[in-house]
């Protein structure tokens, strides 16, 4: 191979083999609580015993059957059906970044304000995701404050769907709206099963419980023909072991508890594996991600590309006041590892102050960094015509490469540009006022707010919504 392309691994074979192991010794000996007797009955059926004060203990070939019919790439496709990504579970997968999630409120950058996430910030948020060119897909951005909850899931997707056509991640907090989120998606465009544009997102409760919500959302959404999310929260220290490997062994086996449940209810359905690992503040108590923790989130990656199962990881977002220094941090190191290592899906980009606050200046902020980090782990040639041994050897010592061959054939590929800083010289910058980052971000933000690309269908999308939402819910 003559491409320098870099790679992050954190895990050899046997360490993987040996988290594995570890993760079968928690599904049998501890077992999963599984809170709906219907989920429970489908575990049981497939064991021949009954549950045990609503736990459930999953033996090794019960896993391993459900690793060998999960369908290990599924295609994504955007609201007009035309393809956009594939999901892989291998090592091989290209991260793919989506903006989010579920704020409560929102740091609107014209104004400066931290104020409650409100119906018109799903829009802005939406429509601001769209316009970026380097995220893939919209995860739910906020939750609606200024709707009563048995309306606010639902017309907050239907902002989604009419200020982008990119793919959804779909995040439901009122259970009674799930059904009628999904119906509207299906009304306003096709059956959801042909060509998959919205991928419902669902996590147990840590440690090892599969609520009733979440199974019952599953149900649908594999009833559906919908690829699901079924990810993890953990914070080592409270809800997981305080160290790294025990947080990394009871993750994976609560993955695992899902994975096996959505292969019995139906075996192919296509579903997305991933934790969000966090560090838990013992003195202030509060979660944070770390540079550990990060460094389980790729080790997650490589145990579902051990399953073959596609992946789905953390943002890196939530620390931080805003789109300052120590949320960058985090994002930096988050991004250019996802990239460059076996993540998948990285949803979630956005968030600060724990994830309560949607930040749009900390988006665009990472629209930069995504494509930075794409560029580093895309990597370089150390081919013969990249060497370019004839200019070499025409220009000699003490000549120059400007007008060479290899340059006028390669100068555009080898040119970057941030897409919101421009190159300023000491006296550029000062003739220019002496202008901040921050500041610079904030205006080019502001900008993209103000001009969004909004899809043509967009006014056609809210009126047939509006309708078929007004009307009950009837096709």
């Amino acid at each position: 191979m003559l491409d320098l392309k870099p790679r992050t691994r954190v895990m050899t074979k046997e360490q993987i083999e040996k988290i594995h192991h570890d993760a079968l010794i928690i599904l049998s000996q501890t077992g999963v609580k599984v809170d709906d007797p219907l989920a429970r009955q489908v575990f049981e059926n497939a064991m021949g015993k009954s549950a045990h004060a609503s736990v459930v203990h999953i033996p090794e070939d019960l896993v391993q059957r459900a690793v060998d019919t999960a369908p290990s790439s599924i295609p994504i496709f955007d609201r007009m059906g035309r393809p956009c990504f594939v999901l892989k579970g291998d090592k091989n997968q290209d991260a793919v970044f989506g903006i989010g999630v579920t704020n409560l409120h929102y740091h609107d950058p014209f104004t400066d304000k931290i104020q409650p996430f409100l119906r018109r910030h799903m829009g802005l948020a939406a429509g601001l995701g769209h316009t970026l060119k380097n995220f893939d897909f919209i995860s739910t951005p906020g939750v609606i404050q200024d709707l009563p909850p048995e309306t606010a899931d639902t017309l907050g997707v239907l902002e989604m769907l009419a200020h982008t056509t990119k793919p959804l991640v779909m995040l439901i907090s009122n259970q009674n709206c799930f059904a009628t989120a999904l119906d509207l998606c299906e009304h306003l465009t096709r059956d959801l099963s042909d060509h998959p544009f919205v991928i419902p997102y669902v996590n147990p409760i840590t440690p090892l419980v599969l609520n009733a919500d979440t199974t019952q959302k599953m149900d649908l959404s594999i009833q559906k023909g919908l690829p699901l999310i079924f990810s993890n929260y953990g914070m080592s220290g409270a809800t997981c072991p305080i160290t790294p490997g025990g947080t990394l062994a009871l993750l994976t086996a609560e993955l695992l508890a899902g994975l096996v449940y959505s292969q019995l209810v139906k075996p192919g359905a296509p579903i997305i594996l991933g934790s969000l690992p966090a560090a838990f503040d013992m003195k202030h108590a509060g979660s944070f991600y770390s540079p550990r923790t990060l460094v389980l989130n790729l080790a997650c990656a490589e145990m579902m590309a051990f399953y073959k199962i596609p992946h789905c990881g953390t943002s890196g977002c939530g620390n931080g006041w805003g789109a300052d220094l120590l949320a960058a941090t985090t994002l930096c190191i988050n991004h250019l590892t996802s990239c460059s290592g076996a993540a998948g899906m990285v949803p979630f980009v956005g968030g600060s102050f724990d994830s309560l606050v949607f930040s749009p200046e900390l988006v665009v902020y990472s629209d930069d960094l995504i494509c930075q980090s794409r560029q580093f782990a895309a990597g370089v040639s150390i081919a013969d015509d990249h060497i370019g041994f004839s200019d070499i050897e025409t220009l000699g010592p003490g000549g120059n490469f400007l007008l060479s061959h290899l340059t006028g054939r390669h100068f555009r590929e080898s040119q970057f540009s941030s897409t919101i800083w421009p190159f300023l010289s000491l006296d550029k910058w000062r003739n220019k006022g002496a202008p901040t980052a921050a500041g610079i971000l904030h205006d080019k933000t502001c900008d993209l707010l103000a001009h969004l690309a909004i899809p043509e269908d967009h006014d056609d999308i809210m009126a047939k919504g509006e309708a078929f939402l007004a009307s009950g819910c009837e096709f």
